[in-house]
């Protein structure tokens, strides 16, 4: 039977409206209508992951919307199981679209006797029969290295400098971007040379994971709009701790831009009762209803850059030409004004 010559989407039920978002804008760049491909992946009574796919896929150019975020488990295991049945069905390649992509905070040993998830993850996901990895700010750049196949990582800062410009337009020469530790120094530096902004950094010191011990502000943020920029919030404790000691430093507000809004436990109230102004998040991750109803929280669209992405591999054109603002500019037309 003759295959389709279109990409073809498939979502498990990880981020389902971003992976509608992903295929409305692909309608709209190819002229006609792009859907997800029917299927159902559901649970058995005991917890097991079941995936049927109704559609021919032989011969088909796929692509596997799944980020691998809370629960990380079932998530990576539907994405797994997935690609086994369009495997098994013949299809022509298979690419993981997976806006966030879980176990990466483990990338390396820090002490003796631990593992290297990101490394088993990557073996799990070559071995299931994906051939190209498409994701978004990955915490650890190295963990590209762990696949043997492609892996695109596409930025979140060119959508941030849009947004930034937009929002502080008119106060530009009084924004600061601070990086809220020493090893977020290069992406702070990244958007910060994007919107020509000077830079600051909170250095942490930890007792044990999860708490924060100390803080230090490397540099002068006296009456400048900080703003802190991260690739994850998972609990928000030291992102909220990091604006007050901005804040005891002279700073005259303080917000966050944060790609994967992981929101886990008391996040929310955490930010809603923070002294931040706002926390800017991606849909990377599917958002709770408390997400989307605390004030001070505003969520940005990725389903435009991972559209075109999406369409340029299928193209076999550049996908790192996405990581230029002014690439990125007519993609997210009429939502920023200059």
């Amino acid at each position: 039977m003759a295959t389709s010559n279109e990409p073809k989407l498939i979502s498990g039920n990880a981020n389902m409206p971003l992976a509608t978002a992903i295929a409305r804008r692909m309608s709209l760049h190819r002229g006609m209508s792009v859907g997800l491909v029917d299927a159902r992946v559901e649970r058995f009574n005991d917890g097991e992951i079941f995936v049927e796919v109704f559609e021919n896929v032989r011969g088909e150019d796929m692509f596997i919307i799944q980020p691998t975020s809370n629960p990380a488990n079932d998530n990576l295991m539907e994405l797994l199981i997935m690609t086994d049945a369009l495997r098994r069905s013949s299809a022509a390649r298979i690419t993981a679209v997976i806006p966030y992509f879980g176990y990466a905070r483990q990338d390396r040993r820090t002490k003796a006797r631990t593992p290297i998830s990101s490394k088993l993850v990557a073996n799990m996901m070559v071995e299931a029969g994906i051939e190209r990895i498409l994701t978004l700010d990955l915490h650890a750049a190295q963990i590209q290295g762990f696949f043997d196949i492609p892996v695109d990582n596409l930025y979140a800062s060119p959508i941030f400098a849009l947004d930034i410009m937009s929002q502080f337009k008119g106060s530009m020469a009084d924004t600061m971007v601070v990086s809220p530790d020493v090893g977020g120094v290069a992406r702070a530096r990244e958007l910060a040379k994007r919107i020509g902004a000077p830079l600051s950094i909170v250095d942490k010191r930890r007792e044990k994971a999860g708490e924060v011990a100390e803080m230090t502000v490397i540099g002068d943020v006296t009456g400048k709009k900080c703003i802190i920029v991260d690739d994850m919030c998972d609990t928000a404790g030291t992102l909220c701790k990091a604006a007050e000691v901005l804040l005891e430093n002279g700073a005259s507000e303080v917000h966050a831009y944060i790609t994967h809004g992981v929101m886990s436990g008391p996040a929310v109230a955490r930010v809603t009762n923070s002294v931040m102004k706002s926390l800017v998040i991606t849909d990377s991750i599917a958002a709770t209803d408390a997400v989307k109803n605390c004030p001070n929280i505003r969520i940005l669209p990725t389903a435009p850059m991972f559209a075109q992405a999406i369409l340029n591999i299928w193209n076999g054109t550049s996908v790192s030409s996405l990581f230029e603002t002014e690439t990125l500019s007519p993609i997210y037309e009429g939502m920023y004004r200059s």
